[in-house]
């Protein structure tokens, strides 16, 4: 098992979470979809708005938001992540991690678990190419932070500090 979904399955443990009911073969109804779609979404937005302002802790944050909601995608389908490969390489545009996000998510509408971890597999690429910082650190302290919060909201009351796991 995938140790970032590891980290979110205890998450929703500890927060006693009701497990969604995902039918057959671990297929999301349409409601399920579009609720994942549009939390995705909302990850996403962050994630493009943190990036038009050039705050690279910021853009962190929303990648690992944004990983997070595809992991827990994955956990509610009780699937495991697929390792898949990210076909995006670092050409100094902002727009083609645009398009590549966009893109990601937008596949995700399929509710497929595939989908899911090509959206997850890209936040950790984007993170250790793009912005250069250490996503397993961010995303255990933004998954510690939910915990402590005992919230299911997607973003804490307070945003963790994750400046400490990018790379100088």
């Amino acid at each position: 098992m995938n140790k970032h979904l590891k980290l979110v399955k205890e998450l929703h443990e500890t927060l006693s979470l009701p497990k969604t009911n995902t039918g057959a073969a671990g297929h999301f109804s349409d409601m399920d979809i579009v609720k994942h779609q549009a939390l995705l979404m909302q990850a996403g937005s962050t994630t493009l708005k943190a990036i038009n302002v050039g705050e690279m802790v910021d853009v962190l944050l929303g990648l690992v938001q944004l990983a997070t909601v595809a992991v827990e995608a994955i956990a509610d389908q009780a699937g495991d992540v697929i390792e898949t490969p990210v076909a995006w390489r670092h050409d100094g545009s902002v727009v083609s991690v645009m398009r590549t996000l966009a893109d990601k998510i937008n596949q995700c509408s399929s509710g497929k678990t595939e989908d899911y971890s090509a959206v997850y597999c890209l936040c950790v690429h984007l993170t250790r190419s793009f912005i250069n910082a250490d996503f397993d650190k961010a995303f255990r302290i933004f998954v510690e932070s939910r915990q402590h919060a005992g919230l299911q909201s997607l973003k804490p009351p307070t945003a963790p500090d994750l400046s400490d796991c990018l790379y100088e």
